[in-house]
């Protein structure tokens, strides 16, 4: 009740207000002559066209105007939007990029980057740009600041090298992206990243807490005449799959692969898009990057699939990072899916809607039903940036029955999720809040079966402060979500302050103090984490943290503390500890990078952990980049565990021999999981969002090397718009 009145007041004192940098505007006119993508600013249609210049400072400091000059025009046809950008050269020498790989590192890359607003809403939109040697970078905005690159669709992009400059050119289809057709004003802005200087720079002012994506701070964009629906916006995908896998462990056998499946895109309206799948198969999607785990809970891995990405926001980000009432990962990896359907986008500039339906098949021999999985979520506009959502969730098994005598895994018939969240974002983006109610419906009738949560935070130029307080039932059951935890509650406090001294090699320093404390629904205490660090950021980027923490666990249920199969501590029991660490971040201007963090101090059982992480990084720019990582756990305890060590290394090589054709290799090398995976793929993009995979996967056993399983996949795709 307390967090409501808060958010309502500060509803009628900071939400309404006029967009922030409304008076930057930007005038676009239809071209008077073709385009031709070729990185030169020679046809009469850009010489005609009014530039964007002048650009603001972000970092290192915020107070003036960019030292380092970029130009950018836009202009369009009856089919694309059109974009130039002059980089202009501050200092001598060449670019820094790692490679040519597609949706680059931003901090490490010069880079020039569009943040793009279709329905002026300051909450969703797109982003394209590129690094200075040409590689691509595309993303779906969500939450007002956040990039997906996981979003892959069709544009084209050069980018053309001087000695005084460099000048990316891009045609972006109107096909491509979502707008509301008839509105003449979209938000926009354009950053970029000048590493040889250390400058961000941004077309409108933006201080320098908030990204440059932020688009609070977005400019305007001013049609002569709105851009209309291109005809039938309709795109067929289909694929081509042939695979081999061998398994050498128990019962050694060889299964052979070859399927046909089957993507259609069709644009209901230009802002509102419904996707089709039947027979989908995500096995080009690059393989997660391991951990080791020793922690109580589910790790989180995020979703890379194509096919749950746009607008995927309104499903996966409903809720916070530890209560997602749906994850789209449940989906699709235990059992094949059939076919899938899903509508989503803008129905006008306040309502948004995403409705997906899945089914997938059976599985014998887990006896694992066909299951539909049914999603809808509605979100609507309030205020400046604010809005309200709605998700309804249902999971059913179809024709669903246990066996007699049997022992394995029993499925539920059906689990069902209702949830009202309302998200709050000021129009000067230094309050973010959200308040989030949910609850379950399983046909076992549970009780405490309900979640509710809030959280505010201010962000200011120096300081920045939020709290967090959580309810979770122990009835709450989300079988298509990621909630590893049910049966508390929690507060999560945060404070921040940077100091921005005058000198040349430090840019801001300060404190950082986080609280974590986990109680029963009664509110006796179970877990908490104090965690003080000082944080120290340098002019060239490079970054040092150092920090000290204290942890106090009560178990409640048995755990084992290396997650290695061992013994396990007793429920109940009651541990605490205290440690100290570090981490340093290298200046990415340099060729060699490098990353380093360590820790040390006490464990569960009156034990200690010793730990250290490094990431090594070369590159020779832009074709190749090399990167090795490794974490070592040193882990002693009384007996029966006695000392327990794990390493975790995994060395990766990048190969782009252009922006069209990559080549990538790693080897992951898990102590903890006795396993060591080698994973190759290449990609050749032989037309924009059409490609062809080939991807090599083996894992062996590390005390002998012994394969335990090789699996061969060729893969060709093909985009075609009708």
């Amino acid at each position: 009740m307390r967090a409501a009145l808060l958010l309502l007041l500060l509803s009628s004192g900071f939400l309404f207000g006029q967009k922030k940098n409304a008076a930057f505007q930007l005038p676009i006119k239809k071209a008077s002559s073709p385009i031709v993508i070729d990185g030169e600013l020679s046809e009469p249609a850009w010489l005609e066209s009014a530039t964007a210049s002048d650009f603001f400072m972000v970092l290192p400091m915020d107070t003036s105007k960019a030292h380092v000059k970029t130009e950018v025009k836009l202009t369009y046809d009856e089919d694309n939007l059109y974009l130039i950008a002059v980089c202009h050269h501050a200092l001598p020498g060449p670019y820094i990029v790692e490679s040519l790989r597609r949706d680059f590192s931003f901090g490490k890359n010069d880079n020039f980057l569009l943040f793009m607003d279709t329905f002026d809403d300051q909450t969703n939109g797109f982003s394209f740009g590129a690094n200075a040697a040409g590689a691509q970078w595309d993303g779906l905005m969500f939450e007002g600041s956040k990039v997906d690159l996981n979003w892959d669709n069709q544009w084209t992009s050069v980018v053309k090298n001087y000695d005084d400059k460099w000048i990316f050119e891009a045609a972006i289809p109107f096909k491509t992206i979502r707008f509301k057709e008839g509105i003449d004003t979209w938000g926009i802005n354009f950053s970029r990243l000048d590493l040889k200087t250390t400058e961000k720079s941004s077309w409108t002012p933006v201080p320098r807490q908030f990204p440059t994506a932020s688009l609070a701070f977005s400019g305007t964009l001013v049609w002569d005449n709105p851009p209309k629906k291109t005809g039938a916006n309709i795109s067929i995908i289909p694929y081509a799959l042939g695979g081999i896998t061998q398994n050498r462990v128990d019962v050694q056998n060889t299964t052979h692969r070859a399927e046909l499946g089957l993507d259609v895109k069709v644009a209901v309206t230009s802002s509102l898009n419904l996707d089709l799948t039947l027979n989908p198969d995500f096995s080009q999607v690059d393989v997660d990057r391991q951990v080791t785990n020793l922690d109580r809970f589910e790790l989180f891995f995020p979703e890379r699939r194509q096919f749950f990405l746009e607008n995927g926001d309104m499903f996966n980000n409903f809720g916070y990072s530890t209560i997602r009432p749906f994850f789209s990962r449940r989906i699709g990896l235990a059992a094949p899916i059939q076919v899938g359907a899903r509508l989503s986008g803008k129905l006008d500039k306040n309502w948004r809607i995403a409705a997906m339906n899945m089914q997938t098949g059976k599985v014998e021999k887990e006896n694992l039903p066909a299951q539909i999985f049914s999603v809808l979520a509605l979100q609507r506009k309030v205020f400046a940036r604010s809005n309200v959502g709605l998700l309804m969730i249902n999971k059913e098994s179809l024709n669903y029955a246990i066996p007699e005598n049997f022992t394995g895994t029993v499925y539920s018939k059906y689990n069902r999720n209702l949830g009202l969240e309302y998200n709050l974002a000021s129009a000067n983006n230094k309050w973010l809040g959200k308040a989030l109610f949910l609850k379950s419906f399983t046909p076992q009738k549970q009780t405490d079966d309900y979640v509710y949560s809030g959280h505010l935070q201010y962000a200011g130029r120096k300081f920045q402060i939020s709290n967090q307080y959580e309810y979770v039932g122990n009835g709450y059951t989300a079988e298509v979500g990621y909630v590893p935890r049910t049966n508390y509650a929690r507060i999560n406090p945060q404070v921040s302050y940077l100091f921005f001294p005058k000198g040349k090699h430090v840019l801001s320093h300060g404190p950082r103090l986080v609280s974590s404390v986990f109680f029963t629904p009664d509110y006796k205490q179970t877990d908490s984490e104090s965690y003080l660090a000082y944080n120290i950021n340098f002019r060239k980027l490079s970054t040092l943290v150092l920090w000290t923490a204290y942890d106090y666990v009560k178990l409640f249920r048995p755990f084992d503390p290396t997650n290695f199969n061992l013994d396990s501590l007793a429920a109940g029991t009651e541990h605490s500890w205290r440690s100290v660490g570090g981490e340093f971040f290298s200046r990415p201007q340099s060729r060699f990078t490098y990353s380093l963090s360590a820790r040390y101090g006490g464990y569960y059982a009156n034990g200690t952990r010793a730990f250290f992480s490094s990431e090594l990084g070369y590159r020779f720019q832009p074709y190749v980049s090399f990167v090795l990582s490794s974490s070592y756990n040193d882990i002693r305890l009384p007996q029966p565990w006695g000392r327990n060590t794990f390493w975790l290394v995994g060395p990766r090589l990048d190969i782009t021999f252009t922006n069209k054709i990559f080549f990538t290799t790693f080897m992951q090398y898990n102590e903890q999981r006795n396993n060591i995976n080698l994973n190759t793929r290449f990609q050749w993009r032989y037309r924009p969002a059409s490609d062809l995979f080939i991807v090599y996967t083996d894992n062996y056993l590390p005390n002998n090397l012994m394969a335990k399983n090789h699996a061969l996949v060729l893969k060709f795709t093909y985009w075609w718009n009708i």
